[in-house]
């Protein structure tokens, strides 16, 4: 087995590390386009106005009750149709995972907002801060201190949701084990080598999650 995972690397190598630069491409717009709409769907589901609370609730309701595969189905044949431009697969994959990832960060951000002390609003209300300036310098960065292990976990997850881009042959690692178990006829062996990469780009993110946890509470003590 070690013999043939070798010349999987040998004639393949070069596939599986544009599929993990697409993977990691595909994970990053996710996990940053993602965390802004989380924030402004938590901040529209907390807020005063009642029309953008039940958009929120409905839109949360739909990406929490269907699975991530459907949508991505849905945003492939439904974008083109409604765009005047043409949207390829890898832009129709990631579009999908940020609005399916915003909904999941928005309920992490939501939680980590109202475990706020609410007397932290009401004290920077006396000292004349908007509540922009509030939600920005006071209530957000303690929030933060309270989801990161949450957080942390999502983007994990968004990680390896990019994985299902390999069912529109977006340029992936999962896409790449499809290319090499093809043209070797080696499935096992082709598997596990994204397996092993995989575990490697999400022990390593993990890693760097706990160790900003660690930082963010000595700098909190």
């Amino acid at each position: 087995m070690w013999e043939n995972i070798l010349k999987i690397l040998q004639r393949y190598g070069d596939v599986y590390l544009e599929g993990l630069a697409g993977t990691l491409w595909i994970a990053a717009l996710t996990v940053v386009a993602g965390t802004v709409i989380g924030i402004i769907l938590a901040v529209f589901r907390l807020g005063k106005c009642r029309p953008c609370e039940w958009f929120v609730r409905f839109y949360i309701w739909i990406i929490r009750g269907t699975p991530s595969l459907l949508q991505l189905y849905f945003f492939y044949l439904f974008l083109p149709k409604v765009l005047p431009i043409e949207i390829s697969e890898t832009e129709s994959v990631v579009i999908a995972l940020i609005i399916s990832a915003g909904a999941y960060v928005s309920e992490i951000i939501r939680a980590g907002i109202q475990a706020v002390d609410p007397g932290q609003t009401e004290a920077a209300s006396c000292l004349g801060l908007s509540r922009a300036q509030t939600l920005r310098f006071i209530i957000l960065p303690q929030a933060v201190k309270n989801i990161l292990p949450a957080l942390g976990n999502e983007f994990v997850n968004m990680i390896k949701q990019a994985s299902l881009g390999s069912i529109f042959f977006v340029n992936e690692l999962t896409t790449a084990y499809r290319t090499a178990s093809a043209a070797t006829f080696l499935p096992i062996e082709s598997l596990i080598i994204s397996g092993v990469i995989y575990l490697f780009v999400t022990t390593l993110f993990t890693w760097v999650v706990q160790l900003a946890e660690r930082r963010m509470a000595v700098s909190a003590a």
